[in-house]
Formats: C-alpha cells, sequence, structure tokens
C-alpha cells in the first residue's frame, strides 16, 4: 500500500491526456450523485483522488469530506476547492478521528484493488462506524478475478471513442506499457474479489450488502457494491 501512496503522490500519469482526466472526473461525479440519500447528506469519498468534479458532488449533498492518503493530492484537492463551503479535504488519520455517526453515505471508489486484502476488515469496521444509522457504504470499482488489462484497454477505447479522445488513447496506452503504472503493478499486483467474496465480507463486518449495477464510471467489467449499516 505504501508503494501505491509512493505512486500517486507522485507525477502519475494515468490519463492519456486532459480530456480524458476532465470527463473521467465527471462521470464519477455523476454516477456518484445518485447515491447521495438528500440534500443535506454528509459524504465522505474516501482514496478521492484529484476530485476534479468534487464541486458538482458537493452540490448534491449538504458537505462533502475528501479523503487521500497522498499528500500532494490533498493539499491539490484543498487548493482546488478552497473556495467552497462544502468541501473539506483530511487525511485517513483525519477521518479515523471523526466522531461515529458523522456520514450518511461513505464512498470508495476505484481503491480496494490497491489495499492489501489483510487490511480490508480493519477498514469495512472503520467505515461502519463513521456511518449513521440507515446510512451505507458504497465499494466501486472493485475488479474480479477474471478481469485483466484487455478488459480495461477494451473499456478505455469504448470510453475515448464515446467521449472524443481516441487517437489520444491509443497512443497513451504505448506509453502505459512502458510506465511506472504498469512496472509497478507487475510487482506488487493488485487485489481482487470475486462478487461472493465481498458479499461475505461485508455480511462479516455487519453490513448487508448486495451488487449494485452499472458500476461507478466506465468500466463495467468491474464491480460496485451497495451496503447498509442497519444499528
Amino acid at each position: 500500500m505504501a508503494s501505491w501512496i509512493s505512486f500517486w503522490d507522485g507525477a502519475s500519469a494515468v490519463y492519456v491526456n486532459r480530456r480524458h482526466k476532465a470527463v473521467h472526473y465527471a462521470r464519477i461525479a455523476a454516477d456518484l450523485a445518485c447515491f447521495i440519500p438528500s440534500p443535506d447528506a454528509r459524504v465522505l469519498d474516501f482514496g478521492c483522488g484529484e476530485a476534479l468534479s468534487a464541486g458538482r458532488l458537493a452540490e448534491a449533498c449538504g458537505t462533502l469530506v475528501l479523503c487521500d492518503a497522498a499528500p500532494s493530492v490533498r493539499e491539490a484537492a484543498k487548493a482546488r476547492h478552497a473556495g467552497n463551503p462544502k468541501i473539506e479535504v483530511l487525511s485517513p488519520e483525519e477521518v479515523a478521528a471523526l466522531p461515529d455517526g458523522s456520514f450518511h453515505l461513505v464512498v470508495v471508489n476505484s481503491v480496494l484493488q490497491y489495499i492489501p486484502r489483510p487490511d480490508l476488515p480493519g477498514l469495512l469496521a472503520g467505515w461502519r462506524r463513521l456511518l449513521a444509522k440507515g446510512g451505507s457504504l458504497l465499494l466501486a470499482d472493485v475488479i474480479p478475478p477474471d478481469v485483466g488489462m484487455l478488459q480495461d484497454v477494451a473499456a478505455l477505447l469504448a470510453f475515448a471513442t464515446q467521449e472524443g479522445f481516441l487517437p489520444a488513447a491509443l497512443l497513451g496506452l504505448v506509453r502505459t506499457a512502458l510506465s511506472p503504472y504498469r512496472k509497478l503493478r507487475n510487482e506488487l499486483g493488485l487485489t481482487f474479489y470475486q462478487e461472493e467474496e465481498m458479499l461475505r465480507l461485508l455480511e462479516q463486518a455487519r453490513l448487508p450488502a448486495s451488487r449494485v449495477r452499472p458500476n461507478i464510471g466506465h468500466n463495467q467489467s468491474r464491480m460496485a457494491f451497495q451496503a447498509f449499516r442497519l444499528r
């Protein structure tokens, strides 16, 4: 996990151009807005990344807390959203110190693949504690074991065709093959989950869940789950 944090804390180049990054975050914000339970809801985006479209998401809720483990990502998010009174940027340690029941929705999107499997039960317990009664946890972009690079490439090219950056995507795939991301992915690997396994882990964490479709974002070969704190 520390190596992945160091990667995201640096000048990572996982987007093929500015349009790719912009439409990616716009799509994420639009998809996540559908899960906000009320206009005054308190929402945590855990592992938010650059959160370019967090302002749009904040329009749909009362308070939006952005959390990322990479210090440079947090500082950039603070600067980007400094004028928005609805948005707060915190470290994971600061989030862990918040009171029980602080949020109506906790979002963890495209994060679990970078977290070692033994760490997940503790994180689930922490996210459950932060949920108000009746609140929900959204785990999205979870990668099944049978989904690999070919499916990711196909999803990216389809998204690029739809959003008008296909030539850049084709060039970007060549760069990615030689990039630090590809090297780190080969060295550390990613964490994969079967659907049944994820549902069982959530049940064990006292967070009854179901798979929801579509997945958040453009890659529909990956999975999303919504779990609830019932008591």
